[in-house]
């Protein structure tokens, strides 16, 4: 019986909380009005109410308590989404199974972005079936992607609810467990003196159903054939470093093996005997299913391979030369690169432009630059942004580098008439929304693909041009009407890649007016700013350290630079550059104009990057200050500059007779 005010309120107070909440009020943790805050805030920002207590309260909820909120928390999920609950503390977890299946079956980005874990997988009983441990298992875009994964492997989909605290600790166990791995791959060493294998080479052997052995596992093969191994271990050592692509040239007395990494050719290993030649070029000819009969021809082929759990794609392409074939191999590993303009574009401005083309229904938008620079990253990463369920995407691609749910993607084969322009046309009839092509790099493509743009579609494509402005000249050259491009045309991203200076052991300074002034910079604007130059170690300082057991910094290994990032110039077709193009302008003038409308050039996106201290002035002169398009512009910045205000010259005129005026640059 009630009988009180007090009691009322008290039963009031009993009634309005979950039953773990009324515990913690009688126990004396929180009072009422504490535990409705926290209440609040958890629904408000979506943390976990044992978190936020215990940042109000400053006090460690009990073990016993804990409990029970989990306990709870699992009753009400069971009950919201109709499926049993996984508690990890109670029920037996199969650790090697899950790593497993997240290596084979369910990869771990997937994991990541919906927020689910496989659990086991059944193939005794009918129907074959894998049960998943999800946060949300109402989630619909995750059920589309594992029906997309499951149904060619004839299994079917069993749920489990679990708390995002339980799936974030058995995705941290699997990540650590691959950090672990990798620890042990670099252990064993795999760039090994290869002198063993250069002993044995002999007849050339082929391994069977070699390409389904884990690389990392192959280079250990000591029953490998010498040549085997050798090729094993330059595959192993590539994708070890992380570079992207691996050049095997015959030279007149020996055979040079090099690897790209961030950009930048470097030597990967002592020359190699020039006997070794035929066998080792052969031996990757076979792997890429190439003629190794043909020598006089050049030749293109793709190596799947296996490494660390991860299927990886090499590209590969031979040249006969004069001391043999030369090979050259791109890695294809589309699991290590994060999707994402907000990933590549760090100015704010530029990217809510991209983002806001990519949201057009309709238009062309060109991404331009040279081989390597980091296009088809951008070309996906912006249709990541616009991948939803409701839009139809193609796209059309030589070859196919990365893998997005929900697209579909073509591959040009020339060799059948599925290029480019035939493919292009094939989509419009496949009621499209948004359409990728890979390169355009003839009349016939460009017109179609600026046609599409015109009737509806988003499309978009790359060129080869230097910067942003030169791709309306560009494709003028291909004969395109300039009307067809002024009112097709949303913008055009031309961008180059420069290498991250290693914040380990990267060396603060001061620059000098003279190489400030090169750059268009003053000593006055950049006074509290710091600059930072690369610690690199020529190749032979290098070897040395490594001979006499001197350490070199743990991170970038004595280059200097480790990654890299994007610079970008993003040229936004408004009413004054339509009007330029319908006039068939000159490069120039749409340039000035982009640059009066507010586009940044490269150069002022770089010289951005070096001011946060992500790169160097070295690296700025390396990649963008070198192109004629950024000379011209540092010309037209030095003709508008101050005078010198120690002797009051402008330029042009005579600088003898000033100490700071004696070379043609610009100071305080």
């Amino acid at each position: 019986m009630v009988n009180s005010p007090s009691q009322r309120r008290a039963l009031i107070t009993r009634q309005s909380f979950s039953p773990f909440g009324n515990k913690l009020i009688q126990t004396g943790y929180v009072n009422s009005d504490q535990m409705r805050e926290a209440a609040l805030e958890s629904r408000r920002s979506g943390r976990p109410l044992t978190e936020i207590l215990e940042g109000l309260t400053g006090k460690t909820l009990p073990p016993e308590m804990l409990r029970q909120y989990k306990k709870q928390q699992l009753f009400e999920l069971k009950v919201i989404y109709g499926v049993d609950s996984l508690d990890p503390e109670l029920n037996q977890i199969p650790t090697d199974q899950i790593h497993e299946l997240i290596g084979t079956l369910i990869r771990i980005d997937i994991c990541r972005t919906y927020q689910l874990v496989p659990l086991t997988i059944n193939r005794t009983a009918e129907p074959n079936s894998i049960l998943v441990a999800m946060v949300d298992p109402d989630n619909l875009k995750a059920l589309d992607e594992l029906g997309r994964i499951l149904r060619p492997q004839n299994l079917s989909l069993r749920r489990m609810v679990i708390t995002l605290e339980d799936y974030q600790q058995l995705i941290a166990k699997y990540l650590d467990e691959q950090v672990r791995k990798q620890e042990l791959v670099v252990a064993q060493d795999v760039n090994v003196d290869l002198g063993d294998d250069l002993e044995a080479i002999g007849v050339l052997d082929d391994a069977p159903g070699e390409e389904e052995i884990d690389l990392a596992t192959a280079v250990q093969g000591a029953e490998d054939a010498p040549v085997i191994a050798l090729a094993n271990k330059v595959l192993a050592k590539a994708l070890q470093e992380g570079v992207s692509d691996i050049h095997l040239e015959p030279q007149e007395d020996y055979l040079r093996i090099r690897f790209r990494k961030d950009g930048v050719l470097r030597q990967a290993f002592d020359p190699l005997p020039k006997k070794i030649i035929p066998a080792v070029i052969s031996r990757f000819k076979i792997l890429a299913d190439l003629d190794i009969a043909e020598r006089r021809s050049p030749q293109d082929g793709r190596i799947r391979k296996i490494f660390q759990g991860r299927k990886i794609d090499f590209r590969v392409s031979t040249l006969p030369s004069r001391y043999g074939e030369k090979m050259v191999l791109r890695i294809l590993d589309n699991s290590t690169t994060q999707l994402g303009l907000d990933k590549l574009i760090s100015d704010p401005e530029s990217l809510e432009m991209v983002r806001s083309w990519v949201s057009r229904p309709f238009g062309l938008i060109l991404v331009t630059g040279p081989t390597g620079s980091g296009k088809t990253t951008t070309l996906y990463s912006a249709l990541a942004e616009c991948n939803d369920p409701g839009k139809n995407i193609s796209t059309a691609e030589d070859p196919i580098e990365y893998t997005l749910p929900g697209l579909t993607q073509v591959q040009v084969i020339r060799e059948k008439g599925m290029d480019f322009s035939n493919i292009l046309r094939a989509f419009l009839r496949q009621d499209p929304d948004v359409i990728l092509v890979g390169e355009t790099r003839d009349r016939e493509t460009a017109k179609t693909a600026i046609e599409a743009a015109l009737i509806g579609h988003l499309v978009l494509t790359t060129l080869h041009t230097n910067d942003a402005a030169s791709a309306i000249a560009r494709l003028s050259e291909m004969e395109v009407e300039s009307f067809m491009v002024s009112a097709s045309l949303i913008g055009v991203v031309a961008q180059r890649l420069v290498r991250r200076v290693c914040n380990t052991c990267r060396i603060p300074y001061r620059p000098t007016v003279e190489e400030l002034g090169r750059f268009g910079l003053s000593a006055s604007s950049e006074l509290d700013l710091t600059f930072y130059k690369a610690n690199s170690l020529t190749p032979e300082e290098m070897q040395t350290a490594r001979l006499s057991g001197q350490s070199m910094c743990p991170n970038c290994n004595g280059v200097g630079y480790k990654g890299r990032c994007g610079v970008y110039e993003i040229m936004q077709v408004t009413e004054r550059l339509q009007t330029l193009i319908t006039e068939g302008a000159p490069t120039e003038r749409i340039k000035e104009v982009a640059v009066e409308e507010g586009m940044k050039t490269l150069l002022a996106y770089s010289l951005n990057l070096v001011r946060q201290g992500l790169t160097t002035l070295d690296e700025v002169e390396r990649v963008t200050f070198t192109d004629t398009g950024l000379a011209a512009e540092m010309k037209a910045k030095r003709k508008s500059s101050l005078s010198c205000r120690v002797c009051a010259a402008i330029l042009q005129q005579e600088w003898l007779d000033c100490p700071y005026c004696m070379t043609p640059r610009f100071h305080d």
